[in-house]
């Protein structure tokens, strides 16, 4: 009976160091897995923050642009007028002016037979006369 009795309290001695040497393996892993965590944390803030940072020079950006919108009409104009004189001769050529473009919109809208050919509105073909 002594027997059986030391014996089975040797199963249970060597089965708790066993489990000790078990839980101290999965605590190393868990502190390496733990350490890889941290460092990508670190990174993820970094992404977070370089973000972050693009964002509001996005937005300063941005913001810029609706400043001019709010200037004057007329100095705009003359802005663009400037930098249409910075451009070479043969560029400018290219670049109708407004009154170029208005006088042909004009001509287009009188010539009957430019308003002839058929225009595609709200599914089906538009013809003069035919409303």
């Amino acid at each position: 009976m002594r027997k059986i009795f030391v014996l089975s309290t040797f199963i249970c001695f060597a089965t708790i160091c066993a489990c000790q040497k078990q839980d101290s393996a999965a605590e190393a892993q868990l502190a390496q897995r733990k350490a890889e965590l941290d460092t990508r944390e670190k990174a993820l803030d970094e992404r977070e923050k370089a973000l972050v940072e693009r964002e509001k020079a996005l937005a300063n950006s941005r913001i810029i642009p609706s400043r001019q919108q709010a200037r004057n009409p007329a100095e705009v104009e003359a802005e663009r007028e400037k930098r249409l004189q910075q451009l070479p001769p043969e560029v400018r050529a290219l670049i109708p002016n407004r009154e170029q473009m208005n006088s042909a919109r004009l001509a287009k809208e009188r010539d009957p037979a430019l308003r002839a050919i058929p225009r595609l509105g709200a599914g089906r073909l538009v013809r003069p006369g035919s409303a």
